[in-house]
């Protein structure tokens, strides 16, 4: 297979819901664990930008994008599909990269099978620490970050029903503050979001909701055992505040942190020569 070919396919979880897969590039296997919840796969830059030196997998989560629209929506449920996906391109171990909610799905997947995967490389994150303790100087950062999109924001925000055009600039202009170069914002937010594939809003609900009823000291003690190598990768200007990772580096015994500067919650978008350097260097460790 060419490393630029990409062959889609989909994969029938235990329960008998469909799942969008891909996998593209060439080399050792590295699993991609899309943000949200209730986004879809928007990795194709991404990789684009590795698979001359991995072979990438990448999937849409239950009930986003192009798999099937059908809950239940459940952590254990997102842990399961994930090993469908896995267990499906016929991977024995592999290397797991999360992105923001991914990263989180990708922490606790290599939490319970710590022997099924090699590496972990954990992009815009929120830690390990309750929501509550960050949550509020996000929204803030969030309110600021929008500027003279604000109340146009506000007012989508609070405006249901949406038309799908409505759902969709309400995705853009969320989208657009996570970018730290404010004039490139709206371009690389329409970008991600084309084509428009909705946002699943019960999926998002159903999930958090989830990770909240979760015990933060369980995941603790589970990362001070945890030995499968992680990378952390942050940008310097993510609305998440970086601090709220501190507390997983620190129970990590096998950690290293990188801070892309100029980058905010999609830094390979946003530092791409950095963000490859940073992750295939990593991930060429040991292979």
């Amino acid at each position: 297979m060419g490393q630029n070919r990409r062959v889609d396919e989909m994969v029938v979880a235990d329960d008998g819901r469909r799942l969008w897969t891909a996998r593209s590039g060439s080399g050792h296997p590295l699993v991609l664990c899309h943000g949200g919840p209730g986004f879809w796969d928007t990795f194709g830059g991404l990789a684009g930008l590795l698979g001359d030196t991995v072979t990438v997998h990448r999937w849409d989560q239950r009930g986003c994008g192009r798999s099937e629209r059908r809950g239940p929506y459940t952590i254990a449920r997102s842990l399961a599909d994930l090993d469908t996906v896995r267990r499906h391109h016929g991977l024995a171990r592999t290397a797991l990269l999360g992105h923001s909610w991914g990263a989180d799905l990708a922490l606790r997947y290599t939490l319970a099978h710590p022997g099924l995967v090699t590496r972990l490389v954990y992009v815009s994150g929120t830690g390990i620490d309750p929501e509550a303790t960050w949550h509020g100087e996000y929204e803030r950062n969030l309110r600021e970050r929008l500027g003279d999109h604000l109340t146009r924001w506000q007012a989508l925000k609070h405006r249901q029903p949406h038309s799908a055009a409505e759902e969709r600039e309400l995705a853009v202009l969320q989208l657009s503050a996570d970018f730290a170069d404010r004039h490139r914002a709206l371009e690389h937010a329409e970008r991600e979001t084309t084509p428009f594939l909705g946002v699943n809003a019960e999926c998002n609900r159903s999930l958090n909701a989830d990770r909240r009823r979760g015990g933060n000291d369980v995941l603790l003690r589970s990362c001070q055992t945890l030995q499968v190598p992680v990378l952390l990768v942050d940008g310097a200007h993510d609305l998440r505040p970086r601090w709220a990772v501190d507390s997983l580096e620190r129970a990590l015994p096998s950690a290293r942190r990188v801070v892309l500067t100029g980058a905010g919650h999609l830094p390979w978008v946003e530092a791409p020569a950095a963000f490859r350097a940073a992750v295939t260097g990593f991930l060429s460790v040991g292979s």
